[in-house]
Formats: structure tokens, sequence, C-alpha cells
């Protein structure tokens, strides 16, 4: 009995040392990420717009379709742009 408890700690420790290591990784690319950031920043560039670009590059292209004309069926109900009709 005591050696399936071993076997069961041991086992516990290794998920939770790797998950350590896995966070501590994770914790790393985060400030490499804010470093790339910070470096486009200083040359100019708007990291808001940057983010967003990122965002769009991870949609695939038909949910990115969709989701551009839904925007401009609200932008359009508010008057903030012209109807597709009243630009032509």
């Amino acid at each position: 009995m005591s050696d399936a408890h071993g076997v069961a700690r041991d086992q516990l420790r290794a998920f939770i040392e790797r998950i350590e290591r896995l966070e501590e990784e994770k914790k790393t690319i985060a400030d490499d990420i804010k470093d790339v950031y910070g470096e486009a920043k200083a040359m100019g560039f708007d990291t808001k717009i940057l983010r967003k670009v990122i965002s769009i590059r991870k949609q695939d292209h038909d949910e990115r379709m969709e989701q551009e004309a839904i925007l401009d069926t609200y932008l359009q109900a508010l008057g903030m742009v012209p109807a597709a009709e009243d630009a032509a």
C-alpha cells in the first residue's frame, strides 16, 4: 500500500514540476512578446493596431469575412459609414 502511495506521490510531484516549468516558460515568452511590442513602439508602430492585426491573422478567412460584414452592417445602421448603395 505504501508503494502505491509513493508512486502516486511521485507522479503528482512530476506533474506539478512539469506545470511549474511550463508556467515559467510561458512567463518568459510573454516577456519576450512584450519586448517585441516595445521595440515596435520605439520604431513608431502603433502597438494596439499590431495586436489587432495579429488577432485578425489568427482568424479563419471565412470567419473574418463574416465578422467584417456584420460590423459593416452595424456601422451602417448607426450611420457611422454610408450604406453600400449610398456610396455608389
